[in-house]
C-alpha cells in the first residue's frame, strides 16, 4: 500500500474512530418503536457532541415532528469554495428476533474475520459507522493539508426517522432550504462491491407500499357448515397475490412498466464489470437456494436496476395452538414496490386499486391502504465533475485508478431524491459498506478496514472537491 498524508493520519487516530463508535453504538436509538424516542434522542445529543469535538463550529439539533436531526457546519475559508452536504442518519433497526445474535446487538464487539476485524452492533455500518469515519476524515484532510478551515464548506445533515422511512424528512427540508443550500450531496449510507474492490454506487431504487385487506363472510363461519359454499378471503388473497407475476417474473399491474426507463447498454456494460458469483451469493448474503425474477435481466440488473413487487406479509384466520376449523371474515397482505428512474410512487397506488379490482372473486370486498409519500428514485450524473472528484477520492484510498472504480446499482431505498429535489443539487455516494453486512438482520457488522479506507477517502474528497469549477447557480 502506498501512503499519504490523509492515510498516515487516519492510521496514527484509529483509536479515535474505535472509541466513537463504541460510545455511540450503545446507545438503542431504534426509531420504529415509540419506546425508544428517548434512546433516540440520546443518539442525535451524543452526535451533536462528537462533532463539537471534532471541530465543527456550528452543530444544531432540529427537532421535527418526529425525531430529531443533527445538523453541522464547517464554512471554508476560501471565497467561492464549494459546499458539500453529508447525508446520513443516526437511527437503526429493531432487533428482533434477539436470540439469533451471536453477541448483544447494543454492546459493540469486535471479532476476527477472514478479511479482517470486523465490529458487530446494531447500526455498526447502517448508518453509524458510515458517518462516523467522516469524523476522523476530516481532520485527517485538514492534518494533510494543514489548513485550520476545510477546502470546502462542509455541512452535514443526520436525521432520525430514515429507518421509519424519513416521514417528516422533506418537509425538514423545505423548512431548513436556506441552511441547506449546497453545490452537492455526498450520500454516506450504502457501500461498495467487495473489500477489495473500490467501487460507488450510482443509483438507489425508489418505493411504494400498499395494504389489501379482503372481506367475505360478516363473520367467521364454521368450515363444516359453510366450506365450499361461500367465498373464503384467504383463498382468494392467495390467488390474487400469486397473480401479482406473470410467467416471465414481471409485474402484472397495469400501466407499471409504461414510465421504467429502459437500461442503457452502457449502464448494463458497467454493472456487467463489478465481479458476481452466483453461487456465492446464494449461500452467503441471499441464503437462498436458487435465484429468480424478471425473464431477460441477470441477477445484478434485478436487484440494482429493474423494478419490484414483493409481498412482505399475509395473514388472517387462525393461528394459534391446535386448529380452530373456520372460514375467516377477513385476510391482510402487505406489499411493497421498488421503483427505479422515471417511476413516481404517488401513480402507484391507483395501479394497486386497478389491479385488485379486476382480480376480486364474486362476494369478496377489497379495502386498499396505500400511505401517502413514498420514495422517489434517485441517480448521479455518471459524468459530472462531482463524479470524477469521488472517483479519484476513491482510487487513492484503494491504491487504485479513477478508471478503474466499478458502478453499482443500489436496489434499497431512502429519502436521497428529496435531498435532490428540494435542494437542486447532484448526488454523490460514499458509503463504506459491503453486501456481507447483514443490515437489518441479526449479527449485523461492519468490516473495521472499509471504514478507515472510507475515513481516508472522504479526506481526499474535500480536497479533490475544492478543484471542481461550479457553474453558476
Amino acid at each position: 500500500m502506498s501512503s499519504s498524508a490523509e492515510r498516515d493520519f487516519v492510521t496514527a487516530h484509529l483509536d479515535d474512530l474505535h472509541a466513537d463508535l463504541d460510545a455511540w453504538l450503545r446507545i438503542p436509538s431504534i426509531s420504529a418503536d415509540p419506546a425508544h424516542a428517548a434512546d433516540v434522542a440520546a443518539s442525535a445529543e451524543w452526535l451533536a457532541g462528537a462533532l463539537r469535538r471534532t471541530g465543527f463550529p456550528t452543530v444544531e439539533i432540529w427537532p421535527t415532528a418526529g425525531a430529531p436531526a443533527v445538523y453541522a457546519e464547517w464554512p471554508s475559508a476560501d471565497e467561492g469554495a464549494p459546499v458539500a452536504l453529508v447525508y446520513g442518519h443516526h437511527d437503526v433497526q429493531p432487533v428482533d428476533p434477539v436470540e439469533l445474535w451471536e453477541h448483544p446487538p447494543f454492546e459493540p464487539t469486535v471479532v476476527e474475520g477472514p478479511d479482517g476485524p470486523e465490529l458487530h452492533a446494531r447500526g455498526a455500518i447502517d448508518d453509524k459507522g458510515n458517518v462516523a469515519f467522516h469524523l476522523l476524515g476530516i481532520r485527517a484532510h485538514l492534518a494533510a493539508t494543514g489548513r485550520e478551515t476545510p477546502a470546502v464548506t462542509v455541512k452535514l445533515v443526520i436525521e432520525g426517522e430514515e429507518e421509519s422511512g424519513s416521514p417528516y424528512f422533506a418537509d425538514l427540508l423545505r423548512e431548513r432550504r436556506d441552511r441547506l443550500d449546497c453545490d452537492v450531496v455526498v450520500v454516506s449510507d450504502t457501500g461498495m462491491a467487495a473489500p477489495h474492490l473500490p467501487s460507488a454506487v450510482t443509483s438507489m431504487r425508489g418505493l411504494a407500499d400498499a395494504e389489501i385487506t379482503l372481506r367475505g363472510p360478516a363473520v367467521d363461519l364454521h368450515s363444516g357448515s359453510f366450506g365450499g359454499a361461500v367465498p373464503n378471503p384467504l383463498h382468494a388473497l392467495a390467488d390474487l397475490v400469486a397473480s401479482l407475476h406473470d410467467d416471465q417474473g414481471r409485474v402484472t399491474l397495469p400501466g407499471f412498466y409504461d414510465a421504467v426507463r429502459a437500461l442503457s447498454d452502457r449502464e448494463r456494460e458497467l454493472m456487467g464489470r463489478v465481479p458476481f458469483d452466483e453461487r456465492e451469493w446464494l449461500a452467503g448474503p441471499a441464503a437462498s437456494r436458487s435465484t429468480t425474477g424478471e425473464a431477460g435481466f441477470s441477477t445484478q440488473e434485478r436487484i440494482g436496476a429493474r423494478p419490484t413487487a414483493e409481498v412482505n406479509g399475509m395473514w388472517g384466520g387462525y393461528q394459534g395452538p391446535g386448529h380452530k376449523t373456520i372460514i375467516p371474515a377477513e385476510s391482510h397482505a402487505k406489499i411493497t414496490f421498488r421503483l427505479v428512474a422515471d417511476q413516481r410512487p404517488e401513480e402507484i397506488g391507483p395501479m394497486v386499486r386497478a389491479w385488485v379490482e379486476a382480480n376480486l372473486p364474486a362476494g369478496i370486498e377489497a379495502d386498499v391502504h396505500v400511505p401517502a409519500g413514498g420514495v422517489a428514485p434517485c441517480a448521479s450524473d455518471l459524468d459530472s465533475p462531482f463524479m470524477d472528484a469521488l472517483l479519484r477520492s476513491i482510487a487513492q484510498a484503494w491504491d487504485s485508478e479513477p478508471d478503474s472504480v466499478l458502478f453499482m446499482k443500489e436496489g434499497g431505498s431512502g429519502p436521497e431524491a428529496d435531498l435532490v429535489e428540494q435542494l437542486d443539487a447532484p448526488l454523490v455516494f460514499l458509503g463504506a459498506g459491503l453486501p456481507t453486512d447483514r443490515i437489518h438482520s441479526p449479527n449485523e457488522r461492519v468490516l473495521l478496514p472499509m471504514l478507515h479506507r472510507g475515513a481516508e477517502a472522504a479526506a481526499h474528497l474535500w480536497r479533490e472537491l475544492a478543484t471542481v469549477e461550479l457553474r453558476t447557480r
